[in-house]
């Protein structure tokens, strides 16, 4: 089991968020509260604004040239974009698994884990990186399967295992928040009930937001849902955010009940 966290799980909250490449805006004022300790997933058709959303909560939007943002995304009350708050200090508390497994293929398993550290510029000891590879090899469902080949390359494990691997190198850092823009739509599904069951595990030391286009996997593993949709060229927005349950079973809008309910998307 994973060991209890050593910092106060955090709260993500965006207000007013609006974003736009050149001078197309495509999110409007979107405001969302990503509880505690809890895995939020984001549904809603292709093109929609969710995965443009979720790099907004980690400062990964503004990569893109033509990229523009307005609104403030807080982490425990304090705004990422501020002035004074460095655009590494985002990285490192709000961590990124993205949809293609993406291991350093060069580096070994052991090397893959610890290269955040290089990155953040953390010093440890042979001692406690060995038991920090354990530990993000144990909360990434991986360590049973690799801890006798550790100096093996991370590119020649299968998808499953990569993914979980990239799981793995984004906790090692620690983060407060890890981001998740769908992590299984490439593997099988018995890598995606692996990956499913270790965000599961993770949520008791991160909270979770995650991007999925799969119905299923939000009713399976989120706490909390948001549904964007952008209609007819219009921006996305939120259609309804609540407790995952009550909008499967008894969402409030209509178009929330025709997606769930595979209507359209």
């Amino acid at each position: 089991m994973p060991a209890a966290p050593t910092t106060p799980l955090a709260e993500l909250e965006a207000r007013s968020v609006s974003c736009w490449f050149g001078d197309r805006l495509v999110l409007d004022r979107v405001s969302l509260t990503m509880r505690a300790g809890s895995i939020t997933a984001l549904i809603g058709p292709s093109g929609c604004g969710k995965s443009t959303f979720l790099r907004t909560l980690n400062r990964m939007h503004e990569l893109v040239p033509s990229a523009k943002l307005a609104g403030e995304v807080l982490l425990d009350g304090e705004d990422i974009y501020a002035p004074d708050k460095k655009l590494t200090d985002a990285r490192r508390e709000i961590g990124m698994v993205f949809q293609k497994p993406n291991p350093f293929p060069a580096m070994s398993i052991r090397e893959n884990v610890l290269a955040g550290l290089r990155l953040t510029g953390k010093k440890a000891s042979r001692s406690e990186k060995d038991e920090l590879i354990e530990h993000c090899l144990r909360l990434g469902g991986l360590w049973n399967e690799v801890k006798d080949r550790l100096e093996a390359p991370g590119g020649g494990l299968s998808g499953g295992q990569q993914q979980r691997l990239c799981i793995a190198r984004s906790m090692a850092i620690k983060p407060r928040v890890l981001l998740m823009d769908e992590p299984c739509s490439a593997l099988d599904p018995t890598s995606t009930r692996v990956i499913e069951e270790t965000m599961k595990e993770l949520a008791q030391e991160v909270t979770i937001v995650i991007v999925t286009h799969n119905m299923q996997q939000a009713a399976r593993v989120s706490d909390e849902c948001a549904f964007f949709l952008a209609a007819q060229g219009t921006p996305g927005v939120i259609v309804e955010h609540g407790d995952t349950e009550a909008m499967f079973t008894n969402p409030q809008d209509q178009r929330t009940h025709d997606y769930v309910n595979g209507r359209f998307g």
